[in-house]
């Protein structure tokens, strides 16, 4: 049979050690969001584990480090659930709409949001949070987005353009509306119907100006 993982089970200390590693992670998460990254020190993070700073230096040996390990535990969550959901063999505009749905979900979340603020926030006193996050978070986003949109793309379901692009607008439709309501403030929690015609806007639009060229009507045909 093919597609089973044969590696040997981890070792006891092996074991003990990936645990060790999550609940640093999951500490140090709610610290960097509660005090910011300025504001967050390994000490700190070693108080709150209850630990010496010595183990966490162990596992870490940079604050950088530990934040950009923070997030990319957060976005390879995602991406697993992200690839799941972009089915190149689904229907192409129901499979938009659960990706563009799911990333609403994400990024309107309690979690998200405080870290986009915190981003924005201290992005341009420690340029290395921009630099993090975008590497780990959005990037990896769009190249999942822009890999199926290419395939749309090469199976004439979408006409031919820079897929990568093509995600990046898609993307930033979707987050256009609740979101950035969200960000700002002007709202505490988005209803889920507005997020549902947030995204049913942003698919369509964004499958009107992708249409094929042979969709897309010419001078006297009608719309």
């Amino acid at each position: 049979m093919t597609g089973l993982d044969t590696s040997p089970p981890p070792s006891r200390r092996e074991a003990r050690r990936q645990d060790r590693r999550d609940t640093i992670l999951m500490v140090a998460e709610g610290y960097f969001l509660e005090h910011g990254y300025a504001g967050t020190t390994m000490s700190g993070i070693a108080a709150a584990l209850g630990g010496s700073k010595g183990t966490l230096w162990n596992h870490f040996p940079s604050k950088e480090d530990l934040f950009s390990a923070v997030l990319d535990r957060v976005a390879t969550a995602y991406r697993m659930q992200l690839s799941q959901i972009l089915d190149p063999c689904g229907l192409l505009k129901p499979t938009l709409l659960r990706a563009c749905r799911s990333l609403l979900d994400k990024v309107c979340s309690a979690q998200a949001i405080a870290l986009h603020r915190l981003i924005y926030a201290e992005g341009a006193r420690f340029p290395e949070l921009s630099r993090i996050f975008f590497e780990l978070a959005p990037r990896h986003t769009r190249a999942l987005l822009a890999d199926f949109i290419q395939g749309a793309m090469d199976r004439g379901q979408l006409r031919q353009a820079d897929p990568a692009d093509a995600a990046r607008a898609l993307m930033a439709l979707t987050m256009s509306g609740s979101h950035q309501q969200l960000l700002i403030g002007q709202i505490i929690q988005p209803t889920p119907g507005a997020m549902r015609d947030d995204v049913a806007l942003a698919v369509d639009l964004f499958m009107r100006a992708y249409a094929p060229d042979s969709a897309v009507p010419t001078a006297g045909q009608s719309a």
